[in-house]
């Protein structure tokens, strides 16, 4: 009777034992454990899930010459100053094309591309007069980064075919071209400095 009871013990045992290893059990809370999340089944234990922020490795930039770390750190000082202007005007303009699709009253139409104008004027009216010709080369090329447009046909868009044919010829004067696109492989230094400083636009 003795031994039937032990074995009958045994096999209680042995089943509890092999019911924890397919079902693993619950990990026990403290006081603290309040956060929940979710977890994945792996080698029969339940692990949680980690959400931890993007981590992005770049090679150190090495440069051949202290004249080619001077240039650089100026193109750097350049892209950082004209990003704002750049990024307002693609939100001013990405609006404008949101609400001009909105309605087909071509009076209305007018009143908004006006308004748009204005924004943009007033945006830049102080300190675009200022930007340097290196700025104001980026400035267009990051125009176009960011509305997928080029600053001419912005230009068109805004003020008419003949407005845009005055502002380039002036443009070309002093060395700049409206019609200028940005090319990410080409413009390979400027684009570092974008990622770096954590810019991008809605194009990506």
């Amino acid at each position: 009777m003795k031994l039937f009871g032990l074995l009958v013990v045994f096999c209680c045992l042995m089943g509890t034992v092999k019911a924890q290893s397919q079902h693993p059990a619950l990990p026990t809370l403290g006081k603290n454990d309040t956060i929940k999340t979710y977890v994945t089944l792996l080698d029969n234990e339940m692990v949680p899930w980690i959400v931890v922020p993007e981590v992005v490795i770049r090679a150190a930039r090495i440069f051949k010459t202290e004249a080619d770390r001077r240039a650089f750190n100026l193109l750097r000082y350049n892209v950082v100053k004209v990003i704002p202007y750049a990024h307002e005007a693609g939100d001013i303009y990405r609006k404008l094309q949101r609400d001009l699709a909105m309605t087909g009253d071509k009076d209305k139409q007018k009143q908004l591309i006006s308004d748009c104008n204005d924004k943009i004027k007033a945006l830049f009216k102080k300190d675009i007069e200022n930007l340097t010709i290196s700025q104001g080369d980026i400035l267009i090329k990051l125009v176009n980064r960011e509305t997928d447009i080029t600053t001419y046909n912005l230009v068109k868009d805004l003020k008419g075919w003949g407005t845009a044919m005055i502002y380039q010829s002036i443009a070309r004067i002093v060395g700049h071209n409206l019609k200028e696109t940005y090319d990410r492989d080409e413009q390979h230094d400027i684009e570092a400095i974008l990622q770096e400083a954590g810019y991008d636009s809605y194009r990506n």
